[in-house]
């Protein structure tokens, strides 16, 4: 019988193996899911960053957790798109409280990603019907990351717990929290194929030899004379703002015929009389002075 499960609800479970199935509805701009699992202790985190199984790490180093890796469905209830986490429940180590189902789609929203469900099945019953399925629905949409489920023990019982728990911030985000050591500068990547690592160099590899140069005769100093001068150099201008220098040449211009005459710019001063001795005094006029004749229009009447 194949349980339709609630966010919350919970199921026991009889198989000693299962594996659960990531599906969603692959289309054009739906990003691919990324199945993971984490094994928790009893205090709710990893023992160390081994017990993180993910694309970079896809077998648990005790063989009990593996990623079979992803598919495409047809027929069924997992028609569709597929990533999967198979789990040896009974060969588990005791220390292993918990292990969380999670899923990621490489930093993108889930909003994107339709029809996500996860489902159950008994890894030793072949092609049944699965245990148990959950139809997870992000809070927000905007979620990176989400703990689909948890597979948990209860004694000697082992149960599967539908979540649906989002996490903004990742699948590096959702590691740390549970106790993964994540470096900044070596972040939760997509696998890196072959070709685009680098390449080392073969180890018969010697550096190419300098070609040869054919040394030139020596040859005479060269002089240099200067170079002829086809037109003078051209005057400086005056600095910006400044009005231009006047020609040193230029003829001062002439007053109008007939005006006084300037004095000129540089006129020797009057001879000034030593101090302390008399002024000249002007001459007497003429006692003896008479005008000339005047005409009628003068004399007076």
């Amino acid at each position: 019988m194949t349980h339709a499960m609630l966010k919350g609800s919970n199921v026991p479970l009889a198989a000693t193996a299962v594996r659960a199935v990531l599906r969603w509805t692959p289309g054009q701009g739906v990003p691919d899911v990324d199945a993971s699992a984490l094994l928790l202790g009893a205090d709710g985190r990893v023992r160390s960053d081994e017990d993180f199984v993910f694309y970079n790490q896809p077998r648990h180093p005790s063989d009990k957790v593996w990623r079979l890796g992803k598919k495409r469905v047809t027929g069924g209830l997992s028609e569709g798109s597929t990533d999967t986490i198979q789990t040896d429940l009974a060969g588990l180590d005791p220390a292993v409280d918990r292990v969380l189902l999670v899923a990621s789609a490489d930093d993108i929203a889930f909003k994107h990603v339709r029809a996500l469900r996860i489902l159950l099945y008994d890894a030793g019953a072949g092609e049944a019907e699965p245990l148990a399925y959950f139809d997870i629905t992000p809070q927000t949409g905007d979620e990176t990351a989400l703990i689909c489920g948890e597979l948990y023990r209860r004694g000697d019982v082992w149960k599967f717990r539908a979540l649906g728990e989002g996490y903004l911030n990742g699948l590096e985000g959702l590691a740390g929290d549970f106790g993964i050591s994540v470096d900044e500068s070596e972040a939760v990547t997509e696998p890196t194929t072959e070709a685009s690592l680098p390449q080392p160099y073969p180890q018969h590899h010697q550096p190419l030899p300098e070609p040869a140069t054919q040394a030139l005769p020596p040859q005479a100093p060269a002089t240099h004379a200067p170079a002829p001068q086809p037109f003078p150099a051209p005057a400086p201008q005056p600095a910006y703002g400044y009005p231009p220098e006047p020609p040193r040449h230029q003829p001062v211009p002439q007053p109008s015929y007939g005006y006084p005459q300037p004095a000129p710019a540089h006129a020797p001063p009057a001879a000034q009389p030593s101090y302390g001795y008399p002024q000249p005094v002007a001459p007497m006029p003429d006692p003896n002075f008479r005008l000339p004749p005047q005409g009628p229009q003068f004399l007076a009447r």
